[in-house]
């Protein structure tokens, strides 16, 4: 069970790095649409395992590897936004969530 603090760090890192991709880095994923649906932060706050989904581009696993190469770029404007917030900026692992995919896929098994 995460603590209040976690929670409010997770509710934080997953504002910031949604207005890091809508704002500065959208260029590097070639408009892509990317979505920070979930994070979840380490009980000592040093790593954030941070759940994208990604939306209008067929393909979706270069995207990935894109927000992968990235992520020490991610994690520089994540440290310039919340800097005076937190004491260190934790370390981002990405993960894909494919839940509205499989919604998705459930969706039309039950409509056929």
């Amino acid at each position: 069970m995460e603590s209040i603090r976690q929670q409010k760090i997770s509710r934080l890192i997953q504002k910031e790095i949604a207005g890091i991709f809508i704002k500065e880095l959208r260029d590097l994923f070639r408009n892509a649409m990317i979505t920070v649906t979930r994070v979840r932060v380490s009980p000592d706050l040093s790593i954030a395992r941070v759940y994208v989904s990604i939306f209008a581009v067929k393909d979706k696993s270069s995207i990935f590897e894109d927000i992968e190469i990235y992520s020490s770029e991610i994690r520089k404007h994540l440290g310039f936004k919340i800097g005076k917030q937190v004491r260190v900026i934790p370390e981002l692992k990405f993960f894909i969530d494919d839940s509205l995919d499989y919604i998705e896929n459930i969706d039309n098994a039950l409509k056929s």
